[in-house]
């Protein structure tokens, strides 16, 4: 696509994470915002005046124009089904925040729409298209550690409750939503930075063995908080067997192990495009020693030119560039609504605790990024 014939592109919602996507929005000339909207009006305008971008009074308002062909889903978790359902039946192609939908019947039925209406549906995390994951996945695919066998994925997102959250603020003002995050908790907004990759280099998950509980008691100002720690154990239909642990009460840690038959692959922060990936290998099989690690390449180098703050090395925006990308080339995209529909049935049943099995969905493979596939 060429800036001449930009891919007209609309947000919804101008809270928190809008100014992620405005921002990075910049590292892809082939889009163009053509508009903003908010329930909120007057956080609409604040948010439209900072950014120099078209303001639009309501929804319909929006949807009505027919040069926006995509629609980004930045509202409140609780309206993303009603949302996204509205700008697909208007007959938008769709890139919505995580999580896809409050319930698996929800998110089912905008599968549904999307399919029927050969629309693209797409959900966050992009980071699956991201530089780190793409070398994670090549690893796997070239046989770099043997034959995967066990993931050890961990998202902890440090002690939320005793940091100064109340006072966060977006650049253009917008408050972090405490209470929406703390209720809709740290499994339906963080756990797919991995599941995701895990799900495109695994296939299906089987069977859901987990935990989850409420360490915290009592968060001021919050009248119902979803677990705060939880860790499951996934199954998967290919024989790999991963354990993912979310919580917002250990330090930061989102780091990955994958373990094969013949090394291990390791990388600090999945949540970074361009975190440093590690390869151990064999050295003695018989006593199952393994090799200090040393420096995996990354497939290409991560150098993009907009960050948000400088502190996410994320190109939030190169998930509403694939769909833009799917949509104009008429292929499925690497981000397909099915998997993000099995994603969060994955992550309803960590959330509920105990054990839980999925029949085959036949999920359809992920072609990878054009400069990930092997040489």
């Amino acid at each position: 696509m060429s800036t001449q014939t930009a891919t007209q592109v609309a947000l919804i919602g101008c809270g928190f994470a809008a100014d992620y996507y405005v921002t990075t929005m910049a590292n892809h000339p082939e889009l163009s915002i053509g508009g903003v909207c908010d329930r909120d009006g007057e956080r609409a305008k604040v948010f439209s005046s900072h950014h120099g971008l078209p303001l639009y009074r309501c929804v319909e308002e929006l949807l009505a124009q027919d040069d926006i062909k995509v629609v980004v889903n930045l509202t409140s978790p609780e309206s993303h089904f009603d949302v996204s359902r509205t700008a697909m039946l208007a007959g938008k192609h769709v890139y919505s925040e995580k999580p896809l939908a409050m319930t698996a019947a929800e998110g089912a039925e905008l599968v549904r729409l999307s399919e029927e209406r050969e629309l693209v549906l797409s959900v966050a995390p992009c980071n699956l298209l991201g530089e780190t994951a793409q070398t994670v996945w090549r690893a796997v695919r070239r046989g770099d550690i043997g034959r995967p066998q066990l993931v050890y994925a961990s998202m902890d997102d440090g002690a939320i409750h005793r940091m100064r959250f109340r006072t966060w603020r977006s650049p253009s003002g917008a408050p972090w939503p405490y209470r929406s995050e703390f209720s809709t908790g740290c499994v339906l907004e963080h756990s797919g930075y991995h599941l995701n990759l895990l799900i495109a280099m695994f296939g299906q998950v089987t069977r859901v063995s987990s935990f989850a509980t409420n360490v915290v008691r009592n968060v001021p100002q919050v009248d119902s908080a979803a677990p705060d720690f939880v860790s499951g154990c996934l199954h998967f239909d290919s024989g790999v067997v991963a354990r993912l642990t979310c919580s917002i009460v250990a330090p930061a840690d989102h780091s990955l192990l994958v373990v094969g038959d013949e090394g291990a692959l390791t990388t600090r922060d999945a949540w970074d495009f361009g975190s440093p990936v590690h390869l151990r290998r064999d050295v003695l099989p018989e006593r199952r020693r393994l090799s200090e690690p040393v420096p995996y390449p990354l497939v290409r180098e991560c150098d993009f030119a907009h960050r948000y703050r400088g502190s996410h090395v994320m190109d939030f925006s190169r998930g509403v560039a694939e769909v833009a990308h799917a949509a104009a080339e008429g292929r499925p995209s690497r981000l397909p609504a099915r998997h993000a529909l099995h994603a969060l049935e994955v992550m309803l049943a960590m959330m509920d605790g105990g054990e839980r099995q999925f029949a085959g969905i036949g999920l359809d493979a992920i072609e990878p990024m054009p400069w990930a596939m092997e040489e």
